[in-house]
């Protein structure tokens, strides 16, 4: 009889945890302001998330400006100096091998104002207080 292997679903526990260090990692990089770049001049960057390979060899962070504007711009200036900040976090990881940097716009919270939209439209809200008017 075969074994069934149950593979997780989501990320692992450590994952999560490495994630969560890479994030504080680079908020105090951007934060000290040590990426000799006009682009990142003057502009608070928030990591609102880091996504982790299961390997733990790469990183996903997610960042966005604040007030969102010239998220592409910074993004690309981010993914300009990946070398530089991966040594930059690096010593804050204690890890054996420091994971590769990729840097991605947060649209998350793009997707939260689609959302809070959409339930706030007259159709939405006519289907959720439509029983109370047949009453």
């Amino acid at each position: 009889m075969k074994r069934e292997t149950h593979k997780p679903t989501g990320p692992t526990q450590r994952m999560l945890r490495v994630g969560e260090l890479v994030r504080h990692a680079l908020a105090q990089v951007f934060s000290r302001g040590e990426i000799d770049d006009p682009m990142l001049e003057g502009k608070v960057i928030t990591v609102p998330e880091v996504r982790m390979s299961t390997d733990l060899k790469l990183a996903n962070a997610y960042i966005m400006p604040l007030g969102g504007e010239g998220a592409d711009e910074i993004v690309a200036a981010l993914n300009r100096h990946h070398k530089f900040i991966r040594g930059r976090v690096a010593p804050e990881l204690n890890l054996k091998f420091a994971p590769d940097l990729k840097f991605f716009v947060d649209n998350t919270f793009d997707e939260f104002g689609k959302i809070d939209a959409l339930l706030r439209s007259d159709r939405v809200q006519r289907d959720l207080h439509g029983d109370e008017d047949e009453q």
